[in-house]
């Protein structure tokens, strides 16, 4: 017995530090992502690697977080992400951030990201911000210029420009490519769509506004 609780618990602690982790460790010193690569038959988790005699000092170099971004839509706010994507020396750094700037009561809405944890530090302006826990547990306050706050990786946030000028905030994710959904944007701007009769027993509402709430997002896709 105490052989099989032995041999479970390492099995158990071997899962778990699997799932805890991030993106995977770097087994090189560099690995500048290959976006060329992509357009052929090669499909991998990630991106493959450049021929190191390829690589320039560019590859991890970006400007786009200078100036702010053109917050002129829906919601009021921007994200201009310097990840994976667009910085290709970013591959296999387990590392990425992004500039967001709000509107005058600009919103960055209700969203997950399923890959990395969030911190956020905020260069001008001030927030209300929060995140919701499993347990359907709110935690919120305002955090100001030079002040800094966390979101868990995969639980539900958001921030609010809680003033009328300008805000922004720095961002950075303990991932390459943290992936973001955005909750409203997920279900009502689904492609294919998801069936309106399940939104409505969903959200306790009839079809007719649900139709009507779909046609605020149309699908990317």
């Amino acid at each position: 017995m105490a052989k099989l609780l032995a041999t479970f618990v390492v099995v158990f602690l071997a899962l778990a530090a699997t799932s805890l982790a991030g993106d995977p460790d770097m087994l090189q010193d560099i690995c500048v992502a290959d976006y060329k690569s992509l357009q052929g038959p090669l499909r991998l988790n990630g991106f493959p690697c450049k021929r190191p005699e390829n690589v320039t000092a560019n590859d991890f170099f970006f400007d786009g977080l200078m100036n702010p971004g053109n917050t002129g839509n829906a919601v009021g706010s921007v994200v201009t992400p310097a990840n994976v994507e667009n910085l290709p020396g970013l591959n296999t750094m387990g590392v990425s951030v992004a500039r967001i700037d709000y509107a005058p009561w600009g919103v960055n809405p209700p969203h997950t990201h399923p890959r990395a944890t969030e911190i956020i530090f905020v260069l001008e302006g001030s927030l209300d911000v929060g995140f919701i826990t499993t347990s359907n547990k709110l935690f919120a306050r305002t955090v100001c210029r030079g002040e800094v706050f966390v979101f868990p990786r995969g639980l539900v946030h958001f921030q609010k420009n809680n003033g009328n000028s300008p805000a922004a905030v720095i961002s950075a994710f303990n991932s390459q490519l943290p992936g973001t959904q955005s909750i409203a944007e997920t279900l009502f701007g689904a492609a294919p769509p998801v069936p309106s009769d399940t939104l409505a027993r969903a959200f306790q509402i009839d079809a007719g506004m649900v139709e009507f709430i779909k046609s605020k997002f149309p699908p990317k896709y």
